[in-house]
């Protein structure tokens, strides 16, 4: 449903939710370790949600990916929208061009019921939220191999 970036995404920012918490700010080798991502690939969505302003990086010794506290609570709806476009939910679930009311698809009545809860969960669930449910042991980033 979520592009492997968007997933990444979540997954980098959680991690470093995490450690931000323990006063520690990740590199992209460790964010992509942890996530299980090609580091390349982490370093570009890294870069992507850096430009954006999602989150915040720093050079050198001491250096990482840390949250600026302006950006907080940090939704999953934005993230979304960061990584996917604006298009993503308002897209057709069949993938037709202008799907509406007036010329709508096979599952278009469905689908829009379905969207509006998924839309309410993103915007709902944060990434303090999430890695506070793993913190708590409610949830994992990674599944071990």
């Amino acid at each position: 449903m979520l592009a492997k970036s968007t997933e990444y995404a979540i997954r980098a920012l959680v991690f470093i939710e995490l450690l931000n918490q323990e006063g520690n700010r990740p590199g992209v080798k460790q964010i992509a370790r942890e996530i299980a991502s090609p580091e390349a690939y982490t370093g570009k969505i890294m870069q992507i949600l850096t430009k954006q302003g999602l989150v915040r990086s720093m050079k050198g010794r001491g250096g990482g990916f840390f949250f600026d506290h302006a950006t907080r609570p940090l939704s999953l709806q934005k993230i979304i929208r960061v990584m996917e476009g604006e298009s993503y939910f308002n897209k057709c679930g069949l993938g037709f061009n202008g799907c509406d009311s007036h010329a709508p698809c096979p599952i278009h009545s469905e689908y829009i019921t379905a969207k509006k809860e998924l839309f309410d969960l993103f915007e709902k669930q944060t990434i303090e939220s999430l890695a506070q449910n793993v913190k708590d042991g409610l949830a994992v980033l990674n599944r071990p191999m």
